[in-house]
This record gives structure tokens, sequence and C-alpha cells, in this order.
């Protein structure tokens, strides 16, 4: 395992998996443009097309294709073209749902060792939403941590930390100022070993200001929020920074939606007071609306269970299992075309000779 490599993040199992491609160049996915790849060597980036066989694969899954963060081997061309032959097993995947309703899920960075969930104290957090970043977080299989910046800016920057951290239990949650430099020890600190952090969160959350100061010098365009408090969109696609003091940054566009995939893990770590609660439940279908023996009901009525959580749990519970069916009903739609396709080539191959 080169230095280079570890550099950029390498780690033992997939360093493995590399031995397998002895011919072939490694790198990683640094920026995913249409059909065309940024990849980081050891000699250098490089730009990077697709392959037949990459092609194929992204044509019968889509999730196939490359994206940031992706651990990658390349075929270098006696005409000089680079060709992005193999995406290698994720170890970490951030999924959200398409934007426009589709039941596909969208692949947003890959690998990542820790989702920093980026939000700003200035305006006030939204409890509802960091719990969906955090459901998001959790079901990738990195670690998440909250990351408030603009304390400076505020006088109440603890006490706020305080509400958010009740509602992220088993996350982290660090207070910091790209600004004045308070907290930035802390985020950097998340930087350890060369590790991965993925910056999620919404336009003006103060992401790429983030970013510029781990690195010590202006390497993104900051943009200040508009009046009405809405940020502004200042980092476009998806990219991956390697940073001079170790590490690796990828730094993601503001997300105005974050529809969850499907329900699984995540739900159930960003929830687990809920979770705990429901397990405890007389029947195992409980509703948790007006069954007898609710556990969930019980949390509510003596105030352990404070309502506005209960009411997040349900959204996010309700849209991940709609998602999940229309998931499934895409399959046996692809798998009714895939049979029917099947039948007419088996058809027009054993035709009878007249």
């Amino acid at each position: 395992m080169s230095a280079t490599l570890q550099a950029l993040g390498l780690d033992g199992s997939t360093a493995d998996v590399l031995l397998s491609f002895p011919d072939l160049v490694p790198g990683r996915v640094s920026r995913v443009d249409k059909g065309l790849a940024t990849v980081l060597t050891e000699d250098g980036p490089v730009r990077a097309t697709w392959s037949g066989a990459l092609l194929a694969a992204i044509a019968a899954d889509p999730q196939a294709g490359p994206c940031t963060g992706d651990w990658v081997v390349l075929r270098f061309w006696p005409d000089e073209r680079i060709t992005l032959e193999s995406v290698l097993p994720r170890r970490t995947t951030i999924v959200r749902a398409e934007v426009g309703g589709s039941s596909r899920g969208q692949v947003l960075a890959a690998n990542v060792d820790v989702i920093a969930i980026v939000i700003g104290l200035v305006p006030e957090p939204r409890i509802g939403r960091i719990e969906r970043f955090l459901a998001l977080a959790w079901e990738s299989g990195a670690r998440p941590v909250v990351v408030l910046t603009k304390s400076d800016l505020v006088g109440d920057a603890d006490s706020i930390a305080d509400d958010v951290a009740v509602a992220a239990p088993g996350a982290d949650v660090l207070v910091c100022s790209a600004s004045t430099g308070f907290g930035l020890e802390s985020v950097r600190a998340l930087l350890d070993g060369n590790a991965t952090v993925a910056l999620l969160g919404s336009s003006g959350a103060g992401k790429s200001s983030l970013v510029n100061a781990l690195a010590g010098v202006e390497l993104l365009d900051v943009q200040a929020i508009r009046e009405d408090g809405k940020g502004r969109h200042t980092s476009v696609r998806r990219e991956l920074i390697v940073l001079p003091s170790g590490g690796v940054v990828i730094d993601t566009p503001g997300l105005r939606g974050i529809g969850l995939q499907e329900s699984g893990e995540g739900l159930a770590a960003a929830f687990p007071d809920v979770t705990a609660l429901a397990d405890l439940c007389k029947f195992k279908d409980c509703s948790h609306v007006t069954e007898p023996g609710c556990a969930v009901r019980a949390g509510l009525d003596d105030g352990t269970l404070p309502y506005r959580r209960y009411e997040s749990w349900v959204k996010l519970q309700k849209e991940a299992a709609y998602m999940a069916r229309r998931a499934d009903a895409r399959l046996r739609s692809e798998m009714k075309k895939e049979w029917v396709r099947t039948s007419k080539s088996y058809r027009r191959d054993h035709k009878p000779r007249p």
C-alpha cells in the first residue's frame, strides 16, 4: 500500500481487492461529470471515460456508476485513452431517494468514514431536518457527527447544541466557527488517520467555509446567505478534496431534499429511544395509535417520549415504507419485462420450421 494511496484514504480491505487487478492502475474518484470522472492516482489526477463492461453494469443498475469517493481501477491505452474499468466494492454508501420521485436511489458518496452533518446556527436549526439527515447517515454505515457552525453569530450556541444532542442520540455534536477558529480542532480530529469525512447539509450551512478553514487556504468559493435566511448554492458538484494537513473531505452541494430510500437500520439508529419503546409493545404489529399495551403511547402519556420526536419518527417511517413499496413494485415490473423479453427471444429462436 503506497503512501500516496494511503493519503487518499485507502484502507486494508480495499488494498486487498486491488491485488486482483495487477495490470490496472488504482485510483480514487474525485468528481464525476457526465460520462467522465476525475480520478486521483499515484501519479496525479487523470480524466477517464467508462469501459464497455462498466456501461453494461450501469445499464443493469444505475447505482453501479462511479461516484465521488469510489475506489476504481483504470486502463491506460496505447492511443492515450484512459478507461475506468471497474468500481471496487464500497465499504459505506450514502444513498438518498432521487429528486423527482423516482424509486431509484441516488448515490451521493462512497467509502466515507464520517458523515459530518453541517448545520448553521443562523438561522435557527430545524431539529426535524437534522433527524432526517441522521437517518440517512446511519443507513450509510458511516459514523454520523453533527457539526454546528457559525457559533460566533449567536450567544446561546451551547444551549442549542444541548437541544440538538437530545435529537441525535449516539452521535457527537460539535460547535465551531470557521471565522474565528473556535472548535475547529475537534472537527479536524475527525480526519485523523487519513479518514474520509463527507459534509452534508443545506445551502448556506457553511460547508465550503469549513473546508477552507480546515485546509488553511481558500480552496472553495463562499457566498453570504440571502436576506431571507436561505443559503446560496456555492458547491455545484460533489468533490473529493485531499487536505494538506491529512485526511480527505468530500464537499457536497446543499441538499434541499433528503428523501429516505428505504426503511432499515438508519431509522432505528436515529430513533433508538422510540424503537426501544416499540419493542415493548404488547403487539408486534402495533401501529402506536389506539392498541392496548402500546409502550410508545405510554411514553407519550408520561412525558418520557417527546411528542415532536414521535411525530418525526412516524413521518420518516411512512416515507421510508412508501419508498420501499415503490422499489418493490419497480423490481416486479422489471422482472416481468425481462421475462417477456426472454420469452420472445426463446420463441424467435425456437420457431418451428415449415
